[in-house]
């Protein structure tokens, strides 16, 4: 198992951030990881910001994850990448949904999105970039885009040998098993 590893999701509240970490704490502890998860819900039913922090390793004593130490950050939300980028590693990998859910400020005018957020983070670091909430519209169900990003997490960090399958049929809603397995493997297929 070696070093620790550290993940962070980020992403605005309402889009499944949660439940990503949640199966993917679950998923790593059956593989036999110790794991350690914190989780920041900043007005999450508000739009605000949803923040998880994820250690696994043989023995992890804390769940936080400092500046400069994430191995890899899944942004759900194109602006929460640019908010939380000091925190990958040099050689860290940033998974971003290109996707925009405009803050209250930007809501209201008195601010504006940021242009060029893509372009600037793929010139400072590795970035792996696509619409996952079209690939969860594609597949049959707009709302697992979590779940298209959490495959899309465990192939860049090359965590194919857990069983995700039965942790997400055990963590997501009766009846939708099937579209979010479907989800997370085109999710996976997007890293190469």
């Amino acid at each position: 198992m070696g070093e620790i590893k550290n993940i962070l999701l980020v992403g605005v509240g309402g889009q499944g951030t949660i439940l990503a970490s949640k199966i993917l704490s679950e998923g790593l502890i059956q593989a036999g990881y110790d794991v350690k998860m914190s989780e920041i819900h900043g007005m999450s039913q508000r739009g605000g910001n949803v923040s998880t922090q994820i250690r696994f390793g043989d023995k992890v004593y804390s769940p936080i994850v400092g500046k400069g130490e994430a191995n890899i950050i899944v942004a759900f939300e194109k602006m929460e990448a640019l908010r939380w980028f000091e925190y990958l590693k040099d050689d860290g990998i940033m998974v971003i949904n290109d996707f925009e859910i405009p803050s209250v400020p930007i809501q209201q005018g008195t601010a504006k999105y940021p242009e060029g957020i893509l372009e600037d983070l793929a010139a400072k670091a590795k970035v792996l970039v696509f619409k996952a909430g079209e690939i969860a519209e594609k597949v049959g169900n707009a709302r697992t885009m979590n779940i298209v990003l959490l495959g899309a997490l465990t192939k860049a960090m090359d965590l194919q040998g857990i069983d995700w399958e039965s942790v997400i049929m055990a963590n997501v809603k009766k009846g939708l098993e099937d579209i979010n397995i479907k989800a997370f493997h085109a999710g996976a297929d997007q890293v190469k």
